[in-house]
């Protein structure tokens, strides 16, 4: 079960039309995903804009994602964290209730807790459910950092945490996980560093780039798991200038205006405060896009 819940996984975008959920268009996007190799989907995390969307719209992108995949091999990681703990557990009870394979949860932003603080949230979560749960540190948005100790005393007394995504920007933190946890399944929250993560034993990627190009993603992720370093390394360097750009302002905004400038998503909209590009990111973005072939 758990070696199923890692791999090539995309942090899937939340398309709004009129200033709701497209349910058509994501359903859509989550089958894509799904024909071009993709694990594991990963719906309402940071790139799905969690953060802006009501308690209705959050469970609901869980239900279409777990609709979308039921038949097939891809798994669903629903997103399901919050600063308030209750609140977590609210939506990794939905999660778990509608058929979700796992749960992502980020660190309780704003609050800034303690360690000790961290330690008690993810044990009331992951104890009140009984699926697998993936730990998500990215101490650039939550103002708060899971530290390595932390983590893995999680993963030690706790059956149902099974892994992290680090979004630290660290390869030291990769090998300071990996050293003190070897079985701890670490997983790479950053694209322009996941085949180096890889390399020194992370086991996948939940990916941005891989809402546009989850065809060449998946490769890389797949390669490097079989340990074909050469063929994955030169793949994956031909993503550098898109995983650049995709980072040129506050993610999701880039990935958003790049699926749209590609026809993937029909309108391009967020919730404030997210606003659109600017012209130059857009310009951007639109050069880059032209070096590859998107696979619709």
């Amino acid at each position: 079960m758990i070696q199923n819940l890692t791999g090539a996984m995309t942090a899937l975008i939340t398309p709004f039309k009129n200033g709701k959920l497209d349910e058509n268009v994501y359903e859509n996007l989550i089958k894509r995903q799904i024909a071009q190799g993709i694990d594991c989907v990963v719906p309402v995390g940071t790139t799905g804009e969690s953060a802006t969307l009501d308690m209705n719209e959050h469970k609901r992108c869980i239900e279409i994602a777990v609709a979308a995949c039921k038949g097939t091999n891809a798994k669903v990681i629903a997103g399901a964290g919050g600063n308030a703990t209750s609140e977590a557990i609210e939506l990794a009870s939905h999660a778990q209730s509608v058929g979700a394979d796992a749960i992502l949860s980020v660190t309780p932003y704003y609050n800034k807790p303690t360690q000790e603080g961290l330690y008690q949230h993810y044990k009331a979560v992951a104890n009140a459910i009984e699926i697998p749960v993936m730990l998500y540190n990215v101490p650039g948005r939550t103002a708060v950092d899971l530290s390595a100790n932390t983590a893995t005393r999680l993963y030690n007394d706790i059956s149902n945490i099974y892994a992290i995504k680090e979004a630290t920007g660290s390869l030291e933190r990769t090998i300071e996980l990996l050293t003190l946890a070897p079985d701890f399944a670490v997983v790479s929250g950053d694209d322009a560093i996941d085949f180096p993560m890889m390399a020194q034993g992370a086991s996948g990627c939940i990916s941005v780039t891989a809402n546009i190009l989850p065809n060449i993603k998946s490769q890389i992720i797949h390669l490097t798991a079989e340990g074909k370093f050469d063929e994955a390394r030169k793949l994956n360097n031909t993503l550098y200038p898109l995983n650049k750009a995709l980072f040129c302002e506050a993610n999701p905004i880039p990935i958003k205006a790049a699926m749209y400038i590609a026809g993937l998503i029909d309108t391009l909209e967020y919730r404030l405060p997210l606003t659109p590009p600017s012209k130059d990111s857009m310009n951007l973005l639109e050069k880059t896009l032209e070096k590859y072939e998107i696979i619709a």
